[in-house]
């Protein structure tokens, strides 16, 4: 029995073709079952995100169940052919290393994020209830399961944000010590102001309002975050309520000026408004930073920031995958091969590689 994985992620198709490979959870253990029912495939188990669709599966021939697998899929989305997509095709080795990438957040758009951990025991379990997981997949989940903690637990691969969006979320908690009931508005309806405001809503912010030049695409950012869409020349007269304001629109010039700030904080009782620019060019002038209790962040801080963590990242990358090559070579798949390798004792990697540290409160933009 061999095994294989076939699929697609964030790196190697848009979000358009991911969209269309989507399997629904409600309907999973019943796909898996079609899927088990492809000759030579014997077992399955689906990772369905936002990011990645992905078929693990153990076979008798992998030439065949990679193109009886292509096939399934292309008929049930309805796609135009194989070749429409580019799906990788892993075996054997390469499919169980990929799976422990995975699980450890090492192959994350995140770097070292929590939540594909819990992800993919998930499509595990869903698998498992369906009856349609036996001897090989069963041991290489329970091994990416243990590699995933041993990586999060024996490094400091999560600590840093690496990303501009992440950077000013954990600006923003250093600002308001907790976001619990901060209220977001949001200018522009671009991909990052999406990452963003759900970073923000992740860690507790309350509410979100969207203004966008095009108010349609502002109503289905707000409905997409469960939130509010103001007109575009409206979005000041909210200004008094909110506490974080997050600018990516495609304006060629400054919208938001010092006046415009000035004019609204006496109605905010010395509450703090936090400003992240994240538009090229710039939509917030800078000398908003200089009002008293404002605090502004444009995209070069933050890509400062996020720069000198990935630097610190990738050294727990290395401690990460010296982890799992350690895995493999000592103790092998197990789940492709009946014996199991003598334990050579090596200690796992102690390294510790310190995280960036604290960002100062007002940063002189």
């Amino acid at each position: 029995m061999s095994l294989l994985c076939l699929g697609v992620n964030y790196k190697t198709a848009p979000v358009e073709i991911r969209e269309r490979l989507a399997f629904p959870e409600t309907g999973l253990p019943d796909r898996l079952r079609e899927i088990t029912g492809l000759d030579p495939v014997r077992e399955a188990v689906v990772l369905s995100t936002c990011n990645r669709v992905e078929i693990y599966a153990a076979a008798e021939d992998h030439a065949e169940a990679f193109e009886r697998l292509t096939h399934y899929l292309v008929d049930h989305f309805r796609l135009d052919s194989p070749a429409a997509i580019e799906f990788y095709r892993l075996e054997d080795d390469g499919a169980a290393r990929h799976l422990f990438h995975v699980a450890s957040g090492l192959d994350s758009m995140v770097l070292g994020e929590t939540e594909i951990f819990g992800q993919v025991k998930k499509a595990y379990q869903i698998a498992c209830d369906a009856s349609v997981t036996a001897r090989c997949l069963n041991k290489l989940f329970q091994q990416s399961f243990r590699i995933g903690k041993l990586v999060r637990s024996g490094t400091q691969i999560q600590q840093g944000s690496t990303s501009v969006g992440s950077v000013a979320v954990d600006v923003a908690e250093q600002i308001f010590g907790r976001l619990d009931g901060c209220r977001v508005m949001v200018v522009g309806a671009g991909e990052m102001s999406r990452q963003v405001a759900q970073s923000l809503l992740s860690r507790g912010a309350s509410s979100i309002i969207v203004s966008n030049r095009s108010h349609d695409k502002a109503v289905e950012l707000a409905a997409e975050l469960n939130g509010e869409a103001v007109r575009f020349d409206d979005w000041e007269r909210v200004l008094a309520e909110v506490d974080i304001v997050i600018s990516s629109t495609s304006a060629p010039h400054a919208i938001i000026h010092p006046a415009m700030i000035e004019t609204v904080m006496p109605h905010r009782f010395g509450r703090s408004l936090f400003l992240i620019d994240i538009a090229v060019p710039r939509d917030i002038e800078p000398a908003v930073n200089d009002i008293d209790n404002v605090y502004l962040y444009d995209i070069d801080f933050l890509e400062k920031i996020a720069a000198r963590a990935r630097i610190e990242r990738e050294k727990q990358i290395a401690l990460c995958e010296a982890m799992i090559e350690r895995h493999i070579g000592e103790k092998g798949i197990e789940a492709l091969s009946p014996e199991r390798r003598p334990e050579t004792g090596a200690s796992q990697p102690t390294d510790r590689i310190n995280s960036m540290g604290n960002i100062q409160k007002r940063n002189p933009v």
